[in-house]
């Protein structure tokens, strides 16, 4: 039996994440940030904060981005003075990421931004079952 668009939870995902991309972006305009500069920012910002020094393909795995796309934004990055990329001593075809004195400023304010409109988004929801849900939704198949 087919189901109408209200059914599908697919549909309802779609429309769902263009309503909370459409908040995201609202918030970070005025920031001087696109989603994925945001992303890339604040994975690099928490991972230095956790004493790590990443190179480009790790903050690409902990932001869930593609490596080449991931390369892109953070020359651009790195164009805005937000982070830097610095010659890896172990390797030197890698690139480790630091953010800047900027960057590590801007970082907080962008997440506070964010997390400001996901309570807004997720309010209808205990943030418990949201968060227990999308988990079991973003979760990679074995």
């Amino acid at each position: 039996m087919a189901l109408t668009p209200g059914e599908s939870p697919g549909f309802l995902l779609w429309h769902a994440t263009l309503r909370w991309q459409r908040g995201v972006t609202a918030a970070l305009t005025p920031l001087g940030l696109t989603h994925v500069q945001f992303v890339l920012l604040a994975c690099t910002w928490w991972l230095n904060g956790q004493g790590e020094h990443p190179n480009q393909l790790a903050v690409a795995r902990q932001a869930g981005t593609d490596v080449k796309m991931t390369s892109q934004v953070v020359r651009t990055l790195e164009g805005k003075g937000l982070l830097v990329r610095e010659t890896d001593p172990a390797d030197t075809r890698a690139k480790r990421l630091r953010v800047t004195e900027a960057g590590a400023e801007l970082a907080p304010r962008a997440i506070a931004a964010v997390e400001a409109v996901d309570a807004e988004f997720f309010r209808p929801v205990p943030v418990g079952e949201a968060v227990k849900l999308l988990a079991a939704l973003a979760r990679p198949e074995d």
